[in-house]
């Protein structure tokens, strides 16, 4: 699929401007004030822009305003060969970061050609939205899925809107073991039929990716499909589109079955996109924990929904699974997971929209959230402070009451609307490796096999869930997008505080916890994922995802009024 001339260079105008913005936000680069808003940064070429500072020290650069060498400047790869002696970047990679720029600028591109209006935004159903995301917004390469042909993006990347199909295959237990609920409504009658007649009694079944099945299960597993160990079965009709994340699949011939999520053999912002054989056999047993908390915490059960992971299959590779310290994407090659579907929760006249959804743009130049608003009948005010008060609900409670860290980014929350479009819950999502407790606590209740794989965090570790993910991910570009709605940022970080305060009125237990966890702290740490992928860990093979320093010095609490 080509992608017009125009779409091209907006992506990548955009692109620019975002590097310049998060590059600078992580002392990566040190702009020149030159006065009245104006900077400059000094690297093989100069560059010059406008800006204003925002909350986490963050730029909020004039897009219209960038020039290189006094020429207007588009183009992000030219940018980062230009970068690269300021960036501290050797040739290997300058030329890999290259490549994913690349990518990233045209799956951005791509998703200009087909992006609706913010109204067809708004009708959009939470699949469709999902199509419409922007990536990560604090990562520069942050759609770069290498591994992934030009042909693959066409096939598989949410920004193509196509569906697929799924193989599935049958593996020997001595190989596989599944977790969870039945899958029996899974597969129609048919399907089930003819694929029993080729698996042999006793084996796991589970389905695969078509992309994962040529790269990863026929190459790497072929002594195990030669010897019978494995078994093809056939592709199942059901189809299937991807969400924001690319390896989990709604099915959209048949939306109240489970959503699955598969492992892919490509690398996508930080880490290869796999899954690993303890988490996911415990997914379920997380789940079912999570879902017992949440029944005996009335607080949880008004405020969020816990799409579980009801059921899971993990294969190990008998080889890779003796060599302990390979690079950890050879030990997450085979696995597949079913979650519970947004349709399972919802109510009459309710609409679900993943919280990075909230900050797409529609073609015509205007928000998503601005939309929202105008259809909502309430004031700018009014919404955004019911937005945040939703959001912030359960992750909250989760952290100050039960010592417990969701992951609550923008794809793992879904934000709940009514039929007058305001926000009225959460539903959360990805348990399995994503769900951290404190060191030395006993949690009550939580299965042994849970336990072993849940990491343990210390406090101002597990308050990055909401700092990182929440504040600094999410409200942090939400802040410039309601700027137009006659919400300052100062106002906007106002209605922030405000919701986290509302809380510990709402619930005084929890306040006993709050300053170990010190959301509100006159500072907090700086989170720089383009500083670790650029020059950390990100482009380098190990054995362990959790190396990764995503942390540099400490920048000003927005939440707090600095004087």
């Amino acid at each position: 699929m080509q992608t017009t001339d125009r779409a091209w260079r907006e992506a990548g105008h955009a692109l620019l401007v975002r590097a310049l913005a998060e590059l600078s936000y992580e002392d990566m680069l040190s702009p020149e004030p030159l006065g009245d808003g104006a900077y400059r940064v000094s690297l093989a070429a100069e560059y010059t822009f406008r800006a204003v500072r925002g909350g986490f020290e963050s730029w909020r650069i004039d897009p219209g305003s960038v020039r290189r060498n006094g020429v207007p400047a588009s183009d992000p790869m030219e940018f980062l060969v230009d970068a690269r002696s300021a960036l501290g970047l050797d040739g290997p990679t300058t030329a890999e970061a290259l490549r994913e720029l690349v990518a990233t600028w045209s799956a951005d591109a791509l998703l200009r050609r087909s992006l609706p209006t913010a109204s067809g935004l708004a009708d959009a159903s939470y699949v469709d939205l999902e199509q419409a995301q922007g990536g990560h917004p604090a990562m520069v390469l942050n759609k770069g899925r290498l591994g992934f042909t030009a042909s693959d993006a066409e096939a598989y990347a949410p920004e193509a809107g196509r569906t697929l199909r799924l193989t599935w295959i049958a593996v020997h237990p001595s190989l596989g073991v599944s977790a969870g609920v039945s899958l029996a409504d899974e597969l129609d009658p048919d399907t089930t039929a003819a694929f029993a007649s080729r698996a042999p009694d006793g084996y796991v079944w589970l389905p695969v990716h078509p992309f994962h099945l040529d790269v990863a299960v026929r190459p790497l597993f072929a002594p195990y499909l030669a010897d019978g160990r494995i078994v093809e079965l056939g592709e199942a009709p059901d189809r299937y589109r991807v969400l924001a994340s690319v390896r989990t699949l709604v099915n959209v011939d048949h939306p109240a079955k489970f959503h699955v999520k598969v492992p892919l053999l490509i690398r996508n912002t930080l880490v290869w996109r796999g899954l690993p054989a303890g988490p996911t056999a415990g997914a379920p047993a997380v789940s079912a924990w999570l879902h017992a908390l949440q029944a005996s915490d009335p607080f949880l059960a008004s405020h969020v929904d816990l799409l579980g992971e009801v059921a899971s299959v993990a294969v190990r590779h008998p080889l890779f699974d003796r060599i302990p310290d390979a690079p950890y994407r050879y030990h997450e090659l085979l696995a597949a997971v079913w979650r519970e579907p947004v349709e399972t929760y919802l109510r009459p006249g309710e609409r679900a929209r993943s919280l990075a959804s909230l900050l797409v743009t529609g073609s015509d130049g205007v928000a998503l959230v601005a939309e929202l608003v105008a259809r909502s009948g309430l004031s700018a005010v009014s919404w955004v402070r019911t937005l945040l008060r939703v959001v912030l609900a359960a992750p909250l409670h989760a952290l100050h009451v039960h010592d417990l860290a969701f992951c609550p980014h923008g794809e793992n929350t879904v934000v709940v609307f009514g039929p007058d479009d305001v926000p009225v819950r959460t539903m959360l999502k990805d348990f399995a490796e994503d769900v951290n407790l404190l060191p030395g606590r006993v949690y009550p209740g939580l299965p042994p096999e849970a336990d072993r794989l849940l990491p343990r965090w210390s406090e101002g570790e597990l308050a990055h869930s909401i700092v990182t993910a929440v504040f600094a991910g999410v409200f942090r570009p939400l802040a410039v997008l309601v700027g137009p709605l006659g919400i300052s940022e100062p106002e906007f970080w106002g209605l922030v505080r405000e919701a986290v305060e509302e809380y510990f009125e709402a619930v005084p237990e929890a306040a006993a916890r709050r300053k170990e966890y010190g959301l509100t702290a006159d500072r907090v740490e700086r989170i720089c994922l383009n500083r670790e992928q650029l020059t950390g860990g990100g482009f380098h093979d190990r054995a362990e995802k959790e190396e990764f320093e995503i942390v540099s010095g400490t920048v000003p609490n927005p939440l707090v009024v600095h004087g």
